[in-house]
C-alpha cells in the first residue's frame, strides 16, 4: 500500500461484489465524449478520475476486463456489469469511473475530450428543468424500490450482501 497524499476515496459496483479504494484526490478529472466511452458506460459521456495505480487497490472481489482496443481495457463487475475502470496497462495511472465512487460529488471535471462525438444536446443539460426523483411517481414505485433495494450502499461494508434473518 502506498503512502497517501490525501484522504482515501472509496467506491465500487452496484451489487457490492467489487469494492476499491485509493489515496486521493484524482488529478485531471475529465469528461470523455468519445464513442468508446459512450458505449462503455451506456451514456452520452464518461467522467474519468485518473489516479496512480500505486495508490489504487481492490478491497473486495475482482475486476473483470474487456479489451476495448489493442491498447486499452475497461474494468467492470462481472456480476452486475457496473463500469469501474479505464486502463492503459502500460501506463502508471488508472482511470476510475466517477459514477462508481461513493462520493462522486467530490470530483469535478476540468477538461472534456472527444468533443467531436459529443451528442449535440449535452451542452444544453444545465439549462433543462430539474426535478426530484420522486416528483413523477403516480404508481408509487419509488418507496417500493427503496424497500427492496439490492444496491450496495455508498460506503464500505464488512459483509455484502447482508444476511436476511
Amino acid at each position: 500500500m502506498s503512502q497517501g497524499v490525501g484522504p482515501m476515496m472509496t467506491g465500487g459496483c452496484q451489487c457490492g461484489a467489487v469494492r476499491y479504494a485509493f489515496d486521493g484526490p484524482p488529478e485531471k478529472v475529465h469528461a470523455c465524449h468519445c464513442r468508446m466511452c459512450q458505449k462503455a458506460v451506456g451514456g452520452p459521456f464518461a467522467v474519468i478520475c485518473p489516479v496512480a495505480k500505486s495508490d489504487f487497490r481492490v478491497t473486495r472481489g475482482e475486476i473483470a476486463w474487456f479489451h476495448s482496443s489493442d491498447f486499452a481495457r475497461r474494468g467492470f463487475c462481472r456480476d452486475c456489469g457496473t463500469p469501474l475502470i479505464f486502463d492503459y496497462p502500460h501506463d502508471p495511472g488508472i482511470g476510475v469511473m466517477a459514477g462508481s465512487l461513493d462520493r462522486p460529488d467530490l470530483v469535478t471535471p476540468v477538461v472534456q475530450y472527444g468533443v467531436e462525438t459529443q451528442v449535440p444536446w449535452a451542452a444544453r443539460l444545465p439549462g433543462l428543468p430539474g426535478k426530484a426523483t420522486d416528483t413523477d411517481d403516480p404508481e408509487g414505485l419509488i418507496p417500493r424500490i427503496h424497500a427492496t433495494n439490492h444496491q450496495h450502499p455508498d460506503h464500505d461494508t464488512a459483509e455484502w450482501p447482508p444476511r436476511r434473518d
